[in-house]
């Protein structure tokens, strides 16, 4: 595992990427996301697994705020038919 390498060399960042042909800013990334997966991270950095949680979330945030329209859309339909 590419995270696994760059952790555990005395290598720098700059050489384990130049031996696994990946970017030193790419693998800087993934070493930063892994020690703060770890929970070795600054304090509120998100682990992978709860920016996942936050990406899902967001998305049922916004299922739901069509969801709300559509139902205020048809109340004020109903409320007008109603009046006639």
């Amino acid at each position: 595992m590419r995270k696994a390498t760059a952790l555990s060399s005395d290598k720098t960042v700059t050489e384990v990427a130049r031996d696994l042909g990946v970017s030193p800013e790419g693998l800087r990334g993934w070493v930063k996301q892994a020690t703060v997966d770890r929970g070795e991270g600054p304090a509120g950095a998100l682990t992978s697994a709860e920016r996942e949680e936050l990406a899902q979330l967001r998305r049922k945030v916004r299922e739901l705020e069509k969801t709300v329209g559509i139902l205020g859309k048809a109340t004020a339909f109903f409320a007008q038919d109603k009046m006639r």
